[in-house]
């Protein structure tokens, strides 16, 4: 048996058991050039369809037509698509796109709904979602 010149411990495996120079620790991990979900999702949002709006065709990303859809959605009564509309704006306290303040009426029906959803059981939440 050849003597061993190092130190064998914690952190400082044995020569035979060490990487040869240019072997990968993950022979079978990701490939280089995998992308990710959110980097598919936001390239397959970026695409263009059509949609039909006012009787004619409209040509918009597809994350534009899935706003327009989740819009007239809660614009026809969807508590659902309203919600999620909520969820998406900016924060009652934050200043709106355009620089103007929301109305005090504005702020205090948004504060009483995002009460009123803080303070549902998450029975209640389930349920209303399923």
């Amino acid at each position: 048996m050849k003597p061993i010149d190092y130190d064998i411990g914690y952190g400082k495996p044995p020569k035979k058991c060490q990487f040869k120079p240019g072997q990968s620790g993950n022979p079978s991990g990701r490939p280089k050039g995998a992308v990710n979900f959110q980097a598919e999702l936001l390239e397959e949002l970026a695409e263009l369809t059509t949609v039909q709006e006012a009787d004619r065709d409209v040509t918009v990303s597809k994350q534009r037509a899935c706003i327009k859809a989740l819009v007239a959605a809660a614009m026809r009564g969807d508590m659902r698509a309203c919600g999620v509309l909520l969820s998406l704006c900016p924060r009652p306290d934050a200043a709106s796109c355009d620089g103007e303040e929301l109305a005090s009426e504005d702020r205090e029906i948004l504060d009483a709904f995002t009460a009123r959803q803080v303070s549902r059981p998450a029975s209640t939440k389930a349920g209303a979602q399923a």
